[in-house]
């Protein structure tokens, strides 16, 4: 397959390339690089995607897959029909007459079926959903892919002052984060990779340039109640500290505000401060409130003179906004000073990288950069912590990376030419809407997510997309222990509003792989559901196919 790159930047090949490929992806400039990796940039140029070729120490997990019904191993009519009754009393025993269940079972290696029920009904996945972007995203940018963040101005540099704005520019790296036991943060090496060029002034502003995605940050199909929560952040190709902010709210003299305090330190977070301290009993009880992202954070009621102070983390309003802040407190810290007041490019026309195919340190200097950790860790945290805004940010830079458009439409296009033209089944049942499954009118099906399992163990990085998905009866999936599916069973797990299901692979009692996927819908308890969930896992892991 040939890659869209007509209006893809040249600055974000880096992020867009295995770091593996030996052969020189820019010019021979050196910048310094505040990141794992280190890569000689400079002069910019368009490139070929390389396509993937062989990692070492993957393989796949399971043989060549034979056609379904043409391996010579079969399981006994026996065997299947016990496995039957007692997934379906598992089912049945529920009597949750609204709910609905879609559950299918088939060998790895054979494909064959072992137990099916609707496996072919269009349902709400919730965070099953991840299966599909995570497994297209492996597919198709390979496990060393990385981001990268750079910073850059057109303006003349003279005598350590730039003469101009800086320019943060993000392509969709979810892992930029402050400094951390002793670690300093992405933001904090870029300013000191700065300081140490003997940078000490610019004469302008910090622009978080977010260019590289397009369309929303988020869904309208989003549950609204849900928009101040860390599940649903905002998808930015810029961001910080995963688009989140924690207010500590302290109290001061008795008639005066309280005063808030933000982790990460950054100054631009909007808030309306109604609230007082008193010296007695608060009369009302103090609120941190906000109906809308778009509104500033509102501070209410009262706070005791002597009360403990108040936390709540929110969800950032403008993740580029938010990251250029940081960006800037980063500069100052190392004692870089900052004239402008920060500010955000968003619109590719009006960004001076995203609207150029090719410029050169004649027309743009690439001053810093930062390289993210390979994308094999991003998985991780999307199957193991079922991360929504890492799942995300993978989804719109595969829609960027393959397609040329780096939106929620854009990746979910790229993950229905996964599913038909690699894993071989028709997309027509999958309605996406996100990579993270958080939207509640998404669809998919048992048998697509097997598919997409079937297909990603048995490509030559099952073994990576395998180590992605949590492990029963360990601390990433808390569940199943003391069965037979224990450190056995890898699935990922699912739970919205009504939704819960879990889809992965099991070793049964003689060793064959099983995949697996069980969705349900209209659910009046998840935690029941989990406990359904866990029974069909366990049943599987000891079932046998002998008579």
């Amino acid at each position: 397959m040939r890659f869209f790159f007509t209006s893809v930047l040249a600055v974000a090949l880096l992020a867009a390339r295995p770091a593996v490929v030996a052969e020189p992806i820019f010019g021979i400039d050196e910048v310094a690089t505040a990141g794992a990796t280190t890569a000689p940039v400079g002069a910019l140029h368009l490139a070929e995607w390389p396509g993937t070729a062989p990692w070492p120490g993957a393989t796949a997990l399971l043989g060549a897959l034979p056609e379904p019904g043409t391996s010579a191993f079969r399981p006994s009519s026996v065997a299947l029909a016990r496995l039957a009754s007692r997934v379906d009393g598992v089912l049945d025993e529920a009597r949750w007459r609204r709910s609905t269940f879609g559950v299918l079972v088939v060998d790895g290696e054979t494909g064959d079926t072992v137990y099916a029920r609707g496996a072919d009904e269009a349902m709400a996945p919730a965070s099953n959903l991840k299966v599909l972007t995570t497994a297209a995203a492996l597919h198709y940018l390979g496990p060393d892919f990385r981001w990268s963040t750079w910073v850059t101005t057109e303006a003349p540099v003279v005598d350590g002052v730039v003469q101009g704005d800086l320019v943060l520019y993000g392509t969709g790296d979810p892992g930029l984060s402050p400094s951390s036991r002793g670690q300093a943060g992405a933001l904090d090496r870029l300013a000191d990779s700065l300081a140490a060029r003997g940078i000490r002034r610019v004469e302008g502003r910090v622009l978080g340039d977010a260019s590289y995605f397009s369309g929303v940050t988020r869904r309208d199909e989003w549950d609204p109640r849900d928009l101040n929560d860390w599940f649903a952040a905002a998808s930015s190709a810029l961001g910080y500290n995963e688009n989140m902010v924690q207010l500590r709210v302290e109290a001061t003299a008795p008639g005066l505000p309280p005063v808030v305090h933000f982790d990460p330190p950054v100054s631009g977070v909007e808030i309306d401060n109604r609230a007082r301290t008193v010296s007695g009993r608060p009369s009302s009880r103090l609120h941190v409130l906000r109906d809308d992202p778009s509104e500033p954070i509102r501070i209410e009621g009262e706070i005791a003179a002597s009360a403990r102070d108040v936390y709540r983390s929110m969800t950032v309003r403008d993740p580029d906004e938010f990251a250029a802040h940081a960006f800037t407190g980063a500069l100052e810290s190392a004692g870089i000073t900052v004239t402008g007041r920060p500010g955000t490019v968003v619109d590719p026309d009006e960004s001076a990288l995203s609207a150029s195919r090719i410029f050169t340190g004649a027309t743009h200097r690439v001053l810093a950069g930062h390289r993210s950790e390979p994308l094999t860790e991003a998985l991780a945290r999307v199957n193991q912590e079922s991360h929504n805004l890492y799942a995300d940010l993978v989804l719109k830079t595969l829609g960027r990376v393959v397609l040329g458009d780096g939106s929620f439409e854009g990746g979910a296009q790229v993950v229905r030419m996964y599913l038909r033209d690699a894993v071989g089944v028709d997309p027509a049942s999958l309605a996406m809407f996100d990579g993270s499954g958080l939207a509640a009118a998404n669809r998919t099906t048992p048998g697509v997510l097997v598919a997409t399992l079937r297909h990603a163990f048995a490509s030559p990085l099952g073994s990576i997309y395998f180590e992605t998905l949590p492990e029963a009866g360990t601390s990433r999936m808390r569940r199943m222990a003391r069965t037979p599916a224990a450190l056995n069973l890898r699935a990922k797990t699912g739970t919205i509003e009504g939704v819960s299901a879990l889809s992965g692979m099991v070793r049964s009692a003689d060793g064959r792989p099983l995949i697996f996927s069980i969705i349900g819908n209209d659910l009046p308890s998840s935690w029941g559901a989990k406990r359904l969930e866990d029974d069909i896992g366990a049943t599987l892991a000891a079932w046998s196919a002998a008579p």
